[in-house]
């Protein structure tokens, strides 16, 4: 490495790295971590490391064969040994050219290949959390992990590690070898190094200050951004004439990140030049005292320039080496920091011994069911919520001793007023959160002894938001089902009342929906899900209000979708709908997490109980 590479190298780790700190027990225990993380690269590592020294040994031969060549020169001959000296110069330097791609080689297989093992181990960990932990998490904060801090990781062994190895082998072999060539001369190159490091540290830290203010404006231009260019953001900004206002703000902002820009060019360009006039200064000296020490006879012409040659070798392994604290140290924080998402526990895990969900019709029912949502603590992170510390609130029961059961091919509704736990029962009986207390049963079997995979295959959930990815119209609906032919599709789509609409579409089933399916309308979105889970063919079917935000001629294609995917199946549909309450065969009422009444919508209504009160204030209307 230059010392220029070495002059950028140390200003941007110095100004990049996230903490200051001695190795701590803690870091000692990730330590041991990361050896368990690595053991499959062993073998790869060793020969990583041992090459990384046979390039360190390759890199201080030539300076001492250069001098060799000028002492030749000097002394007038021989030719012959001039020409072997120089055909040895160039076999060291294919020979070192042969081994850095190598190591090269070595050093990007074994960072990228941790990079796809953390992000794996991460993605496929977070995909076990349960809901609660999705809807505390910011997404761009977990984003962070499986980007920014695996590749933080990642650095330890593609630079880190063999840096270290390599440098310090060179340190070592330089400073021998100088040494053995003049002590004098090396004493006083070294006396210098304090001028180059120092510098480094304390510009290091003003554009540390610098960069942390850049990317705080940048990161609220880019939620500025992010907000203001969706098309809600975009419609409120335009309903209240404020485009003017966005504008100035976000000048505002892109000035003062051009301001600090036009600061760290200028630090960057003063530290620059001043490290190179350290090292000019450095050769002077070399040069100067060196070639006073040839002239009076005590030190060799060829020994001044393998002096010079070795010097340009030494500066760069040494400082590169007073800054393998910060790389060490910012690698541990970004190991910390993928350990910590990796240390927090599913809530929802399969037990062992666990079976698969019978195939078939199916009963459903809950059997003195309790719960109450996990505390913030049980299923998040500070870091990930970006707070400084988690809301422990939590545990109060927000389901109470509640009981009922749906037999095979029959309908339950269930109504009740906001917050009565509706949406909650449906969560706990496709198991997206356990019951604290008593059981959920999937004919005879507890939903807890049989496995998830097998449970979400027999019972489907479609909630009121129908949510789609950003993907082709086929894709969405293959999520139920990969194996599903396009004879099972368009049969999907018919019974969802929606393959007229798909077939006017100009790419058809290749049509990308838009994020969150927002290409489409809101009975589209909803029907889509209905095909979608249609193709999965559960044996019970849940309805989260799945027609709540439709107008009435959506809903009325949506109704029709639903008869259609309800038919035969096991079903519970949270309703606000009074047609949807008529059909059912038992209506449950919930309030404050219990059951209050239960019977059919005729017997209820003429009890004149908390039901009746309810269709009175909801559904009269719909019945006029």
């Amino acid at each position: 490495m230059s010392m220029e590479s070495v002059a950028w190298d140390t200003m941007y780790k110095s100004s990049t790295s996230p903490t200051q700190r001695r190795l701590t027990r803690d870091s000692r225990t990730t330590l041991r971590r990361i050896m368990g993380f690595v053991a499959p690269h062993r073998a790869r590592i060793t020969v990583f490391l041992l090459l990384s020294v046979g390039a360190a040994v390759l890199t201080v031969l030539t300076p001492i064969l250069a001098g060799r060549v000028v002492d030749l020169i000097t002394a007038g001959g021989p030719t012959a040994g001039i020409v072997w000296l120089a055909v040895a110069i160039a076999a060291i330097a294919l020979l070192e050219s042969a081994v850095s791609l190598v190591v090269r080689w070595l050093s990007a297989t074994l960072g990228e290949g941790l990079i796809f093992d953390l992000r794996r181990t991460v993605f496929d960990h977070v995909q076990q959390m349960p809901v609660a932990f999705f809807t505390r998490t910011r997404t761009g904060a977990l984003v962070s992990r499986l980007n920014n801090d695996v590749i933080g990781a990642q650095r330890a062994f593609s630079d880190t590690l063999s840096g270290v190895v390599s440098n310090a082998v060179t340190l070592l072999l330089t400073v021998t070898v100088m040494v053995a060539i003049s002590w004098q001369i090396t004493v006083l190159t070294l006396i210098l190094l304090p001028v180059f490091i120092i510098p480094a540290r304390r510009m290091g830290s003003r554009m540390a200050a610098l960069a942390r203010e850049s990317a705080s404006y940048n990161a609220a231009m880019s939620s500025q951004m992010t907000e203001r260019f969706s098309a809600p953001g975009a419609t409120l900004v335009k309903l209240f004439a404020r485009p003017a206002d966005e504008s100035s703000e976000f000048a505002e902002r892109a000035e003062r990140v051009r301001d600090i820009g036009v600061r760290r060019a200028m630090l960057q360009a003063v530290f620059f030049n001043a490290l190179m006039l350290v090292s000019a200064l450095a050769l002077a000296l070399v040069y100067g005292l060196g070639g006073y020490l040839a002239v009076r006879g005590t030190l060799e012409a060829g020994a001044v320039v393998s002096m010079a040659l070795l010097l340009t070798r030494m500066y760069a392994p040494l400082t590169a080496l007073a800054n393998a604290r910060v790389e060490i140290m910012s690698a541990l924080v970004s190991f910390e920091r993928v350990f910590e998402v990796l240390d927090v526990e599913p809530l929802i895990a399969d037990k062992p011994g666990a079976v698969d969900a019978p195939d078939g019709p199916a009963s459903l029912s809950f059997v003195d069911v309790d719960f109450a949502y996990p505390s913030a603590d049980k299923v998040s992170l500070a870091s990930l919520e970006e707070v400084a510390q988690l809301d422990n609130r939590g545990g109060e029961q927000v389901i109470d001793g509640v009981t009922f059961t749906v037999e095979p091919g029959r309908m339950l509704a269930l109504v009740g007023s906001s917050g009565a736990g509706k949406s909650t029962i449906a969560q706990l009986a496709t198991r997206l959160y356990d019951v604290d207390a008593g059981s959920i049963r999937l004919n005879d079997n507890d939903i807890r002894d049989l496995t998830a995979a097998s449970l979400h295959r027999r019972v489907g959930l479609v909630t009121q938001d129908g949510h789609l990815f950003h993907d082709t119209v086929r894709a969405n609906l293959l999520l139920a089902n990969p194996s599903a032919t396009d004879a099972d599709i368009d049969e999907a789509l018919r019974r969802a009342r929606l393959h007229d609409v798909i077939a006017s579409l100009p790419e058809g089933l290749e049509t990308v929906v838009g994020e969150r399916g927002y290409r489409l309308s809101g009975g589209e979105r909803q029907r889509l899900t209905i095909a979608r889970m249609l193709l999965a063919a559960p044996s019970v079917v849940i309805l989260d209000e799945a027609t709540a935000h439709l107008d009435s001629t959506s809903e009325a294609a949506v109704q029709a979708a639903l008869a259609e995917a309800l038919a035969g199946r096991t079903s519970i549909v949270i309703a606000h709908r009074l047609s949807t309450i008529r059909d059912a065969d038992e209506i449950v009422v919930l309030e404050e997490g219990r059951v209050v009444e239960r019977g059919r919508h005729t017997a209820l209504l003429a009890a004149g109980g908390r039901y009746a009160e309810l269709y009175h204030t909801q559904f009269a209307d719909q019945a006029a």
